[in-house]
């Protein structure tokens, strides 16, 4: 019985025939991943048609505001990467800590394997990029290969359905979490060219601010969110790319509810005696009171499961697919395939990021696990291995930080060559290791 059975229907009205199969859409799994590729297509697409112009000129459009001597004019692309995709890293970060505390990294045995995966995964390919450029001007591109797109992983092992073991995707899910940690870090670190420090300690005043107001209690996300337009402002002016400032703000939203399920539960108790008991026509303040429940409602979650689970649908289908749209776009000639910096980053995909979980998960699992878990296989953690290397997304975000103009057209041929190679060997290879049907074994 699903949960809304015994639930009394709610009044419709004919937009719900709209909204609802929308709203289903949204809630499958794997449906951000196929936008998400939707979009990318629309955009090699444009980038190689008459259109390409416009196109391409569309997204270097100056937009922004002044105020006083102060002004923010920058192209809709800069938008795009530094302030929507701000919201995506707040998300990241929120993910980082649910795990970090609620799921597979908090138990340090369990984490072992996925962290190591995820190390391996990150330092080998940049390494192999290293190997193939040191020297050259593309050199400054070693981060490029080192994430995984959990989008694009989510939608390859939708696609096999229960056919997937549950082990082996949160190792995946897992893995791919701590690859983010470990692009966080590489964007905070490699990538800052210089520091104005008054910006950055505007950032910091406005993330100890964050902390007190946590502590006392405030709950207000109006108060916070002001409070992160102003962190994102003081880190976007210092020189630290601005979206660090998502990342540290979903760090540091609570992980538990304010108010315990019994007590909700009580005022919902007293809020149904009072609509049935004949009082609610007659009483004052009716609004007020509906404002209290609501609020109890709300914080009955903990902030950070309600703001993952509002903002999830508004990253996967409107943030993420812009980006492709703003960064997917590149005109592709075959010869450049074989382009040094494309090839470096084709090289770090497919090569280096399985030998690198492979390697690193060998290790671990001969030194402090002893074997691997129950359900997986050595054969399907190579799969693994490839899926992790489709690094679209972040792999674009860090090569428009890295790179510019004919080496990163080359990076971007690189990155959507090396995605699109790990996804087919890699679904290959799941497709033949795979049990045909979920109860089998591997």
């Amino acid at each position: 019985m699903s949960p809304g059975e015994n639930s009394p229907a709610l009044p419709r009205q004919p937009i719900d025939r709209i909204v609802e199969p929308i709203q289903r859409f949204l809630h499958v799994e794997a449906a951000s991943g196929v936008v998400l590729l939707a979009c990318a297509m629309v955009a090699l697409v444009l980038a190689n048609s008459g259109w390409a112009d416009g196109y391409l000129g569309f997204w270097k459009l100056e937009v922004g505001f002044k105020i006083g001597t102060f002004e923010m004019i920058h192209s809709l692309k800069h938008w795009i990467n530094d302030g929507l995709m701000a919201i995506f890293f707040f998300v990241v970060g929120l993910e980082v800590k649910r795990e970090m505390v609620l799921g597979e990294l908090r138990d340090p045995k369990r984490a072992a394997l996925p962290l190591a995966a995820a190390i391996g995964g990150m330092l080998v390919p940049a390494l192999v990029y290293l190997a193939l450029q040191s020297g050259q001007p593309g050199m400054r591109g070693w981060g490029i290969p080192m994430a995984t797109d959990i989008a694009f992983v989510v939608g390859c092992m939708a696609v096999l359905g229960s056919r997937v073991p549950r082990v082996f995707r949160v190792l995946l899910l897992s893995l791919a979490i701590v690859d983010d940690i470990g692009a966080i870090l590489v964007i905070a670190i490699g990538y800052t060219a210089s520091l104005n420090a008054t910006a950055l300690l505007l950032a910091f005043v406005g993330i100890a601010i964050v902390f007190f107001l946590g502590s006392i209690g405030v709950r207000s996300f109006a108060v916070y969110t002001g409070l992160g337009a102003l962190i994102w402002l003081g880190f976007h002016e210092s020189g630290v790319h601005a979206t660090i400032a998502g990342v540290i703000l979903g760090l540091m939203t609570p992980v538990k509810s304010y108010l315990p399920t019994h007590l909700f539960g009580q005022l919902l108790g007293r809020a149904h005696d009072l609509l049935h008991g004949g009082g609610w026509d007659s009483m004052s303040h009716r609004a007020n009171r509906l404002r209290q429940l609501q609020w109890a409602t709300r914080e009955t979650v903990s902030p950070l499961e309600y703001l993952e689970t509002l903002l999830h649908p508004w990253v996967g289908f409107l943030i993420m697919p812009v980006f492709a749209l703003a960064n997917a776009g590149v005109p592709l000639k075959l010869a450049e395939f074989a382009d040094p910096v494309a090839t470096a980053v084709m090289a770090g995909l497919v090569v280096g990021k399985p030998l690198g979980v492979m390697v690193l998960s060998f290790i671990v699992v001969k030194l402090i696990l002893k074997e691997l878990p129950e359900g997986l296989s050595w054969g399907v953690m190579l799969a693994g291995g490839f899926l992790s290397g489709i690094g679209f997304t972040m792999a674009l975000f860090i090569a428009g930080l890295a790179l510019e103009g004919e080496l990163l057209n080359a990076a971007k041929i690189g990155i959507i060559g090396g995605s699109l190679l790990s996804a087919i060997v890699g679904m290959t290879l799941l497709v033949i290791l795979l049990p045909k049907t979920p109860s089998d074994r591997i």
